[in-house]
C-alpha cells in the first residue's frame, strides 16, 4: 500500500501557507512567479519523496536542477512586491542553466553550486525585508503587507536552512556513506513542517505601532501640497474602500513614487501608510454607524476591511472604543442633542 511522501506533506504545507499569506497581490507577473514557485516546490516534494522513499532512481538528474529554479522563483515574486522596478527578470534563468551543465558534465559541482545559490538567494531575499519602510511589499493590499513580508522571511529562513542542512548532508554521506540519507530527509522535512507550523499560528510581533507627530515637526508647504495630492487620490472614486488597495495603487493614483507617498504621510501625520488610509475607513464607518442602520459587519465591509480583528484593532486605535459602543453612545449623544434642540 503507497504512503503519502513527507515531503510532499511539508511542500504542501508551505505552498498553503505561502499562499494564503500572499492574497492581494494584484501585478499578474508576481502571480506567475508565486505560481510557478509554489506548483515547482510541490513537485520537488513529490520527487524526492519518490526518490527516497520509493528508489525511483529516475529522478536523481532532474532534482538538482528543479531545486535550483526555485530560489530565483521565490526571489522575483518578491522583489515584485516591491516599489522598485523588476529589471531583468530573465538574468536568473542561467542558473538552472548553470547546474544543468553541471549535472551533465561536472557532477562534483552540484552540491556546491546548490549551496551557494540557496544560500545567496536567503540572503537576498532576507535583505529585501530588512527596509522597515512600508514600501517594502508596495505591491501587495495594505492587509497584507505584514503577512507578505512574514512570508518573505520565512521562505529566506527555509532556503537558508536548506543551504546548510543539504551541505551537512552532502559532507556527512561522503564520510558515512547514505545509509542514514531516508532518515535524515525526514528529519529536515519535519522541521520544515515545524518552522511552517509556527510562523502560521505565531502572532505577529511586527505589527507597526502607532506613531505621534513630533511636536517640534513643522511639515514645509510642499509636504502638506504633496499630501493633499495623496488625500485627492484616496477620495477618487472612494479608493479607501477597496479591500485591495496598495500603497503602489495609491501612488499611481496620485501619480507619485510610492516611496514619496510612504515618507510624506510618515512625515506630516507620524502615521504609516495603513494607518492612514485606515484613519479614512473608520471616519466613513463611524458616519456609518451614526446615520445608518446596517450592521457593523456590512459597515465593515464595506469600507474596505476584509477581518472583523482588523476592524475592531483599528477602530479602537482611532476611537478608543469598539464600533457597538460607539455606535451606542453616538445615538446616545443625538438623542440628547435632539432634546436639548426641542426645549
Amino acid at each position: 500500500m503507497l504512503s503519502v511522501p513527507l515531503p510532499f506533506l511539508a511542500g504542501l504545507v508551505f505552498a498553503l501557507t505561502l499562499y494564503r499569506s500572499l492574497k492581494g497581490v494584484e501585478l499578474p507577473g508576481t502571480r506567475r512567479y508565486f505560481h510557478a514557485f509554489l506548483v515547482l516546490y510541490a513537485f520537488q516534494g513529490v520527487g524526492v519523496g519518490l526518490r527516497f522513499g520509493y528508489g525511483v532512481n529516475g529522478l536523481v538528474p532532474l532534482l538538482p536542477i528543479t531545486a535550483s529554479i526555485m530560489p530565483p522563483l521565490a526571489f522575483l515574486a518578491f522583489r515584485g512586491l516591491t516599489a522598485k522596478p523588476l529589471d531583468r527578470p530573465w538574468l536568473h534563468a542561467a542558473v538552472p542553466c548553470v547546474v544543468a551543465v553541471a549535472v551533465g558534465f561536472f557532477r562534483d559541482l552540484v552540491d556546491p553550486l546548490l549551496l551557494v545559490i540557496f544560500f545567496a538567494y536567503g540572503v537576498a531575499l532576507y535583505r529585501l525585508t530588512l527596509s522597515g519602510g512600508d514600501d517594502v511589499m508596495a505591491e501587495a493590499s495594505l492587509q497584507r503587507v505584514r503577512p507578505a513580508v512574514r512570508a518573505a522571511r520565512l521562505t529566506a529562513g527555509l532556503m537558508l536552512f536548506f543551504a546548510v542542512s543539504d551541505a551537512a548532508l552532502a559532507v556527512y554521506t561522503d564520510i558515512y556513506g547514505s545509509g542514514d540519507v531516508p532518515l535524515a530527509v525526514t528529519m529536515m522535512n519535519l522541521t520544515v513542517i515545524a518552522a511552517v507550523i509556527v510562523y502560521y499560528f505565531a502572532p505577529d510581533f511586527s505589527q507597526p505601532k502607532p506613531t505621534a507627530v513630533p511636536p517640534a515637526l513643522k511639515p514645509t508647504e510642499e509636504d502638506k501640497a504633496t499630501l493633499s495630492l495623496v488625500e485627492a487620490a484616496l477620495e477618487e472614486g472612494e479608493l479607501y474602500r477597496s479591500e485591495d488597495l496598495s500603497l503602489a495603487r495609491l501612488a499611481r493614483k496620485a501619480r507619485l513614487p510610492a516611496r514619496e507617498v510612504s515618507a510624506v504621510i510618515n512625515r506630516v501625520t507620524g502615521l504609516n501608510v495603513s494607518q492612514f488610509v485606515n484613519d479614512r475607513r473608520i471616519a466613513e464607518a463611524c458616519r456609518l454607524l451614526r446615520e445608518t442602520e446596517r450592521t457593523v459587519i456590512q459597515i465593515m465591509l464595506e469600507v474596505g476591511f476584509s477581518t472583523k480583528s482588523n476592524f475592531n484593532r483599528e477602530f479602537r486605535r482611532v476611537t478608543g472604543t469598539n464600533p457597538k459602543q460607539w455606535r451606542a453612545e453616538a445615538r446616545a449623544a443625538q438623542d440628547a442633542g435632539a432634546r436639548k434642540t426641542s426645549a
